[in-house]
Formats: structure tokens, sequence, C-alpha cells
């Protein structure tokens, strides 16, 4: 069988999965239904607002399926009607087993990093935050327990000391969708080996890392740290959430940010500035230069911008 002969459904909501989407797209795939999730309101007038997905399926004028619950036996039927081969899914829900196990070829999930490691909800997040070197993306069978199922295929790449979580995601989407499409060509010849993620894991000496979702206390920037270890947490949380201190009273997030290593006697915390060119708070082994940022009550911009019209207690 060829990929292109494969019925397939396609399950995704951001603009991450639209990469997929259109690389399985061109690559002559046939898309009998894309689900994703419902408009919902947004903005300052809360209009309704379509996911990325939808936006592009439309475009692509495929059926769009928007259950508010996956178990409505309404969708649940229409989606058997579809008689997909196989489902694959990017960034999306969790599904129930009575619907990734519903195709005779299973659902196919693509997540952001080499599993077993970082298995979770942020998984790009976590990597730049724990200052990884290198991630990847795999492509793998779901199963009951999250992250868990036979892996099919694993690309990895490095991570730039400098880059953020947004930089790493915008790489990771196009590298993803092309795994994608080589899984499902693998897949439809029947040439993929599946590969259990618990051969993989015993006789493992470096411990799992997992990826949970973030919270508002995961983002506070704790200033006794050393200097590595806020550099990082900046750029893994870069551009969402933001990581968060405060300046002059004011909620403070930090979106990109410079070490400078260096003995000193200031308190962590400490603010140091010349009011024109740098504002660096001092760490234990050193101080973070501020280079993009935004002030509470005020708009995101770089430092230079943010010093000229702000004076600093």
């Amino acid at each position: 069988m060829t990929m292109q002969e494969l019925r397939i459904v396609f399950m995704g909501t951001p603009d991450f999965a639209v990469a997929s989407l259109d690389a399985l797209v061109q690559a002559g795939c046939t898309i009998v239904g894309v689900v994703t999730a419902p408009d919902k309101p947004a903005g300052r007038g809360m209009k309704l607002t379509e996911s990325a997905v939808k936006k592009y399926a439309v475009e692509k004028g495929l059926k769009v399926l928007q259950p508010e619950k996956l178990k409505n036996p309404s969708f649940i039927e229409e989606l058997r009607a579809l008689q997909a081969d196989l489902q694959i899914v990017v960034a999306f829900r969790m599904l129930p087993e009575l619907v990734w196990n519903m195709p005779p070829m299973g659902t196919v999930n693509l997540h952001g990093s080499l599993l077993p490691q970082y298995r979770g909800a942020a998984p790009i997040h976590w990597a730049v935050i724990n200052g990884e070197k290198e991630t990847g993306v795999t492509t793998f069978k779901l199963k009951h327990e999250i992250d868990t199922g036979d892996i099919l295929l694993q690309k990895s790449f490095p991570i730039g000391e400098e880059e953020t979580t947004g930089d790493v995601h915008d790489r990771m989407k196009l590298i993803g969708a092309a795994l994608l499409v080589e899984t499902v060509k693998g897949l439809a010849e029947g040439s993929l080996q599946k590969i259990d993620q618990s051969v993989l894991i015993q006789g493992r000496s470096t411990t799992l890392k997992h990826a949970p979702k973030l919270f508002t206390e995961d983002a506070q920037i704790d200033w006794t740290a050393p200097a590595d270890k806020i550099h990082n947490l900046i750029r893994g949380l870069s551009p969402f959430p933001g990581a968060l201190s405060t300046l002059d009273g004011k909620i403070l997030k930090i979106y990109r940010s410079k070490k400078e290593l260096a003995v000193h006697h200031h308190p962590a915390g400490k603010v140091i500035t010349d009011g024109k060119t740098f504002l660096k708070f001092a760490c234990t082994d050193g101080y973070i230069h501020l280079l993009d940022l935004q002030l509470e009550g005020k708009k995101r911009m770089l430092i230079d911008d943010f010093l000229r019209g702000y004076r600093i207690p």
C-alpha cells in the first residue's frame, strides 16, 4: 500500500500542528477529516476565533469536526463514518481509548522530545529550562499511559545556547512534520520496526526527565540561583509564559537575557543600571542582563527602548 492510499484523520489545534498537516497534504496523503478544538471567544471584542488548524483545513477544503467532548456519541458516529485507516495526533487533547483505538492501524502521535525523555505537556520548555544541548521529535503509537507507546521514528537536533523555547518550537515543527511524513510512508509500506519504550529505559544510567504542565510558580525567578540556571529559565519560558520577577514594585516579564559571570558583593536581586544602555540583576555568581522585557502596564520592548522611557528609582 502507498501512503497516498491511506485514509487519514488528522487531529490538532495550534500553529505547530499546521506544519504537520500541510506536510501530509503536500505529500499527497488522503486526509478524510480534521478534528480540532471548537471556536473560542478571543481578543478585546471576544470574537469567536478559529484554531490555526481549522483555518488551514477550511482553506484546503478538508472536512472539519469540532467536538466539545470526545466521547460524545454523535462525534464518535461521525468519526467512525470517515472509515480512517490511521489517525494522526499533533498538539491535541488526550484521547479516550474509544477514539485512539478506532482505526485498524491505530493512532500516531508526534511528540516534541526524544522519548522516553520529557514525557508530558511541555517538552520543549523543560528541555530548554534544563539547559539541554540536544532535543528532537518522536513519532509513536498511542496507548493507555501518556507518551509511553511504541516508538516508530525519532530525529534529534541541537539546541543553541541562546535559543528560546520559541526558537526551538519554530524549528521543531518543520523537523517534526518531515518525520511524520516519513512515518506514514513507513507504516503504509510496512517497513517500520516499533521500539518498546521500556526496552530503552531498562539499564539506563540517566534519570528520566519529565515535562509537566507549567504553572505560575515555575516562572518565578530565584535571584539566589546561579546565572546559568536563571538564563536557561528565561530562555525556556520565552515567549510564553515569560519568566517573572518584579521591578519598582511591578510585575516584570523577561523574554531574553545575557549572563555575565563575575565575583561581586551585591545582594541577590539587586538592580544595577546606567539608565541608558543596560539593566542587570545580581545573582549568585554574576549578573543577568535584561535584553527583552515587559513591565506591568507597558508593552514588550528591547532594553534600550525601555530605558529611554523609564527611570529606575
